[in-house]
This record gives structure tokens, C-alpha cells and sequence, in this order.
């Protein structure tokens, strides 16, 4: 039997450290680039993007959101000015958009992220809105990326906290892969699974440790998102870091009057779905939660404990992809009843 072709793509460079904005030419140089342009929004324009631009003598351009009609202006934008690198400079709506218009015009970007909320800083998928939809997009993976402590420390602590939830959840999205493995024949690279649940376990070990306005704190979290991206990029699919806990927080996206942070979600999807994994575990992702100030409760993250068990019962048509909610997913009685027992609704 001949064994399938597999690709992997990698990042080129990782450069992590403190106040790094003039490492951004270093690095275009490096990797023999001529004529870049920064993509950033009119916050981070302030932070960090002028003083970057600047250095680099080079254009930029603003993202209003998050939408394939973003995603369509900005790849015009790119084919009009002939740029052979993007640089996106900002959150994870300026990444998410530049990583996936540079893909659809054939550029690579680069990911300066200005937030450690979710690990899309250097994974190949893009979180992209379409009317009411968030559709997951397959992009590509940054060809560096410039992981600045300073600006991610400086910024309010929800989002380091909204990071950590994000990487706690790869407990159970692997714990998802290894059962589609096993029962559907998927395909499971193990490399790919123990980069995923080691950035885990880093965030649950030191959770005591992560605190606000620490640089030492911001650059554990930024490793680990970094680590899992890396963990997508290996397995040339998402799998290692997204299971039944991401398509609640994608059920909650399309629902929640208000939703809150995608990470935040899905830590407290991923409290569920442990019970469903292995019954005597919640309870240390929940508590690794608590130490983290990240949310654990309904209440906690701004929605009604109906949406919560709306989006439990309609987890599992969000993708094609098995997991521990199986084929025909949770009644709303069986929602209910796993949203209470973990304490996520009273």
C-alpha cells in the first residue's frame, strides 16, 4: 500500500521578545522581500503599525471587519499595489483578514499579533464572517511571525486570559480526534496531538503563575498558541486544536445576542465536553479556568443559559467532523443536564 502524500507548511521565522517593531524589517529583509504594506486598524495604527510603517517606508491599510467582503477589498487592494509580502499588524479580525486575502491573491503575510487571544496568530485558518455565518476558512500559515511580549502584556488582561481558555480547550479537541480515529478511520498524526495537548498543559501547570501586565506571562501564552498553530500546521488540518468544544463556540457565535470572546467560549466548551470525555477531569480544566479569571459560567460570559443549550444541541451540525457529541448530538434534555452538572448553568 502506498502512503498518501502529506504536506506540511511551516512558518520560516519566529521572533519573540520585547518591543520588537524594528525586527519587522529585519525580518522582511531576511526573507528577501522588497515591497511589503502593513495591514492594521485605527487602535493598533496608534500602538504600533505607524512606527512599523514607518521603519519600512511602506503603505498600509486599514480593516473595518471581519467579512469575506473585507477579505475581497484588501485582496484588490493587494493585487493593485504589486506587494510580494503582507504584514498584519493588530487582533485576530486584522490577522484573520490578511492571512486569507494574501492567500487568495498568492502573497505571503506575516502575523505581528498585538493580542494573545486565540491561537489563529499562526494557524493556517481564517475566522471569517459571511452575513450571519463565522465560517473557519482554510488560508495559510504566516511565513513569520513577530510575537512582541511588550504590546501583548500592555493589552487588557481578557485577552491573555481568552488565550489560555483557547489552548485549555485542545484537552478535548484531541481527545475528539482520537475518537474519529478510532471509530471513523481518521486520520491522527500523534507528533501533531502532543504538540497540541503539551501548550495545554503548560497554560493548566502554570495558571497560577500568568498574571496581569506581566511580560513573563504574555510570552508562556504566546509560545503555546504559537506551538499549537504549529500542531494545525502538522496535521494540515485544525483538528489538533479544535473539536465538539469549538463548534459550541461557533453554535454560540451564530445565537448569542451577544457572544463573548471565541476562546472564552470555548474554554467553557471545552468543561462540557470533558465530562462527556472522561467524567472525573472537568473539574481541572474549570479550576485552571478560575485561577486564569477566564469565564467558567453562562453568567460568566454573557449569555442566557438557553443559548448555552441551544448551541450544545446544535454543536454537532456545525462541521463534518466526529466527535464525543456524535451523529445525532444532545437532546435539549441531555444539554441541560451536562450544562448543570458542570455548573456552567444553574
Amino acid at each position: 500500500m502506498e502512503n498518501p502524500i502529506h504536506t506540511i507548511n511551516l512558518s520560516r521565522m519566529v521572533v519573540i521578545g520585547s518591543d520588537l517593531w524594528s525586527s519587522v524589517k529585519t525580518t522582511v529583509e531576511r526573507l528577501g522581500y522588497e515591497n511589503p504594506v502593513i495591514l492594521d486598524d485605527p487602535v493598533t495604527r496608534k500602538i504600533i503599525g505607524k512606527k512599523v510603517s514607518d521603519d519600512l517606508n511602506c503603505e498600509h491599510r486599514h480593516v473595518a471587519t471581519s467579512t469575506l467582503e473585507e477579505v475581497n477589498s484588501v485582496a484588490d487592494f493587494l493585487k493593485e499595489g504589486k506587494y510580494d509580502v503582507l504584514i498584519s499588524i493588530g487582533g485576530g479580525s486584522v490577522i484573520d483578514v490578511g492571512k486569507l486575502a494574501s492567500f487568495n491573491v498568492s502573497i505571503p503575510f506575516i502575523s505581528y499579533p498585538t493580542v494573545a487571544s486565540h491561537d489563529g496568530i499562526a494557524s493556517s485558518r481564517a475566522s471569517i464572517r459571511d452575513g450571519e455565518k463565522k465560517l473557519s476558512i482554510e488560508a495559510q500559515p504566516p511565513i513569520a511571525i513577530i510575537a512582541d511580549t511588550k504590546i501583548v502584556s500592555q493589552a487588557p488582561y481578557r485577552f491573555l486570559a481568552s488565550g489560555c481558555a483557547d489552548l485549555i480547550s485542545n484537552c478535548t479537541a484531541v481527545l475528539d480526534w482520537q475518537l474519529a480515529h478510532k471509530l471513523k478511520g481518521e486520520y491522527y498524526s500523534e507528533h501533531a496531538a502532543a504538540l497540541s495537548s503539551m501548550s495545554a498543559k503548560v497554560v493548566i501547570d502554570n495558571a497560577d503563575a500568568i498574571k496581569e501586565g506581566l511580560e513573563e506571562s504574555a510570552r508562556k501564552v504566546l509560545k503555546g498558541l504559537i506551538s499549537s498553530g504549529v500542531a494545525m500546521s502538522i496535521a494540515s488540518s485544525s483538528r489538533p486544536a479544535s473539536g465538539a468544544e469549538h463548534a459550541f463556540a461557533h453554535a454560540l457565535d451564530m445565537i448569542a445576542e451577544k457572544p463573548a470572546m471565541h476562546g472564552e467560549q470555548c474554554g467553557v466548551g471545552a468543561i462540557m465536553t470533558m465530562y462527556l470525555h472522561r467524567e472525573d477531569e472537568y473539574r481541572a480544566i474549570k479550576e485552571a479556568l478560575e485561577k486564569l479569571k477566564a469565564p467558567t459560567t453562562a453568567a460568566e460570559l454573557g449569555v442566557t443559559d438557553q443559548e448555552i443549550i441551544k448551541a450544545l444541541t446544535m454543536a454537532h451540525k456545525i462541521r463534518d467532523r466526529y466527535t464525543i457529541l456524535g451523529e445525532s448530538g444532545l437532546t435539549e434534555k441531555a444539554a441541560t443536564k451536562l450544562a448543570k452538572v458542570t455548573g456552567v448553568i444553574e
